[in-house]
């Protein structure tokens, strides 16, 4: 099973080092701007960087969820490509948000379909085992045979 999991595994590292980058980024800003913990506001190129951060953070643990869902139940490899998009579409999202309110729009829509098609992989992959294990259906096989028979003849 390791083996396969290996590609999930370096994304997810490289995910948690990049929420560390985006957690890094607020320190120097406070630095820069002067702005002491607890306060969240103040000038608004740190409340920029403060909000990307804040708001990477927030969807990572739903991005681990599906990444590693569909990862198991559909793909790894399909699901650790889907994994290095979105992590790039979150770090172009904060370097975005960092210059402007509307440079974050164009990387958000990027990483939130980027998020959506892990979701559709992880609830067909789940479908898909759910029905071969408790229902002793292969909805693939079953699929197959119905859409392409001509392909039945190769076996």
């Amino acid at each position: 099973m390791l083996d396969k999991a290996v590609g999930l595994g370096a994304v997810t590292v490289l995910g948690v080092l990049e929420q560390a980058y985006f957690s890094l980024q607020v320190i120097y800003a406070r630095r820069k701007y002067k702005v002491s913990p607890p306060t969240t506001s103040g000038p608004a190129g740190f409340e920029r960087i403060f909000r990307a951060q804040a708001n990477c953070s927030e969807y990572f643990p739903i991005f681990i969820t599906v990444m590693w869902t569909s990862g198991v139940f559909f793909s790894q490899g399909l699901s650790s490509v889907c994994g290095l998009l979105y992590l790039y579409g979150r770090l172009r999202y904060f370097w975005g948000y960092t210059e402007s309110a509307e440079g974050r729009l164009a990387p958000l829509y990027f990483s939130a379909q980027v998020l959506w098609v892990l979701i559709g992989f992880s609830a067909v992959g789940v479908l898909l085992s759910f029905c071969q294990v408790y229902l002793d259906i292969d909805l693939l096989q079953e699929f197959c045979s119905l859409c392409f028979p001509q392909l039945l003849l190769w076996y």
